[in-house]
């Protein structure tokens, strides 16, 4: 773990992720360069026999020698990133000095605790395996299809509008329309259609029972005649 005593917390919090929650071992100064042992030993063997070197990467990060001289080794072990030795975390948003800015980072600054964890351990294992970062399921096509999902629900159908002086009762419409020979039809209750004389008019009660032709009327069901 490559980071400055400025970002102490965050280096500790991700050593401890990728330890717990990863699976790795983590070589961290704050917890393995303890009295009695040699901090430039140390740091010399963890950069050289580290499978992989985690830079935490931050404004005073990228003005630390110490630190830039720990990530140029292991850029330098792996220039074209094949092997993905060197790994870019960054905690605050910042830039990435020099050729550090040629190396994929994430950022853990801007999510949750949770959502951090998780992300910092996927990348870590893709980075051991070399896998890649495909999803699981079929992304959602970004764009606009223009169709409805179905056919849409038909509206209603206008009422059949009266004529003038026509009436209705019990919710039963009644309508005058034009019929052969100069006549007038009266429409009554789904397309019983009464065909009478002119000068003949229907009674204003007229309902579906009573609405009957007389004698000399015809009655179709539907139709004009």
């Amino acid at each position: 773990m490559s980071y400055t005593e400025a970002d102490r917390e965050w280096a500790e919090w991700i050593a401890w992720q990728l330890e717990e929650a990863g699976g790795f071992r983590v070589l961290v100064q704050a917890w393995d360069l303890v009295p009695g042992t040699n901090f430039v030993v140390g740091m010399q063997n963890g950069v050289t026999r580290a499978a992989r070197t985690v830079a935490v990467l931050s404004e005073a990060y990228g003005r630390s020698q110490f630190g830039t001289a720990e990530w140029q080794a292991a850029w330098a072990a792996d220039p074209a990133g094949i092997a993905r030795r060197l790994l870019v975390v960054r905690v605050e948003d910042c830039p990435r000095p020099g050729i550090l800015g040629q190396v994929v980072s994430f950022d853990v600054f801007d999510r949750s605790p949770q959502q951090a964890r998780e992300d910092l351990v996927a990348w870590a294992r893709l980075a051991v395996s070399g896998g890649r970062a495909k999803p699981t399921v079929e992304p959602i096509f970004p764009g606009s299809t223009g169709a409805t999902a179905g056919p849409t629900f038909p509206a209603a159908p206008l009422p059949y509008p009266p004529s003038a002086g026509a009436s209705a009762a019990g919710g039963i419409r009644v309508g005058d329309v034009s019929a052969p020979g100069g006549g007038i039809a009266v429409g009554v209750n789904f397309g019983q259609i009464v065909q009478r004389r002119a000068g003949r008019q229907p009674p204003a009660d007229a309902t579906r029972e009573d609405a009957k032709p007389d004698q000399g009327d015809t009655q179709q069901n539907g139709g004009v005649s």
